[in-house]
């Protein structure tokens, strides 16, 4: 493919994926927690333990949608700036918690200095950038020497008998919860595909210090459903 027209696919990709989360900004939180079963609250403060965000720091909040996983970082003192590619995302965000720093930026070239951040986290976001290693060096370019990465991202269970269940069965009905409770269910059936494909805890881990992060390790979190990967500059 001529590198013009590669161009032009990922562009028409990244476009589609944010006109995609701009569809369902709305109920975007609230689906969250359908899924999860109210899960997703107790993986967002280890995500946050994770983070560790102190009063003075910079951190970086990538996929950040609304803004709710960047309200305890802002209420833990840190400067927090929420960027996310959909503006529908950004428009309920501002509206939701005017207080908060939002900008639109794209994982991918990030609108940032190099060194600018304390700490860059994304949360159930980079299996959506076409790109992840590119993007895990983007982060790297703007986070300062000793800073933080961390990561919240679906992976694969630990249990053998679990991971075929959770792949051939509870993924499956990601898309029929989409029809349910969601004015675009499409959305629900591609997160469902994306979940699928994603590298397993390992994988990733190797992808994080291909891209430059020392010290690359993981936690899981409900026997490998989730997994939280932290890396140092």
């Amino acid at each position: 493919m001529p590198r013009s027209d590669y161009r032009a696919t990922l562009a028409k990709r990244r476009s589609d994926v944010a006109a995609m989360f701009d569809g369902v900004a709305d109920r975007y939180d609230l689906m969250n927690d359908v899924m999860t079963a109210g899960q997703m609250r107790r993986w967002r403060a280890a995500t946050i333990a994770a983070v560790d965000p102190r009063p003075g720091q910079r951190i970086l909040d990538l996929a950040a949608g609304t803004g709710t996983s960047s309200r305890p970082f802002a209420d833990a003192g840190a400067t927090v700036v929420a960027t996310d590619l959909s503006l529908g995302m950004l428009r309920v965000g501002t509206q939701r918690q005017p207080d908060l720093h939002f900008v639109a930026g794209d994982a991918l070239a990030l609108p940032f200095t190099d060194d600018a951040f304390d700490a860059v986290t994304i949360s159930y976001g980079l299996r959506n950038v076409e790109r992840t290693l590119d993007a895990l060096v983007e982060m790297r370019r703007v986070t300062r020497p000793g800073g933080r990465l961390v990561i919240a991202e679906v992976s694969t269970p630990t249990n053998t008998l679990f991971a075929t269940l959770y792949k051939d069965r509870l993924l499956g009905v990601l898309p029929l919860l989409g029809k349910v409770a969601s004015s675009n269910p499409s959305a629900y059936a591609y997160l469902a595909e994306s979940m699928q494909t994603w590298p397993d805890q390992q994988a990733l881990a190797d992808m994080i210090a291909e891209a430059g992060w020392r010290n690359v390790e993981w936690r899981n979190l409900l026997g490998g459903m989730v997994a939280i990967h932290r890396g140092t500059a």
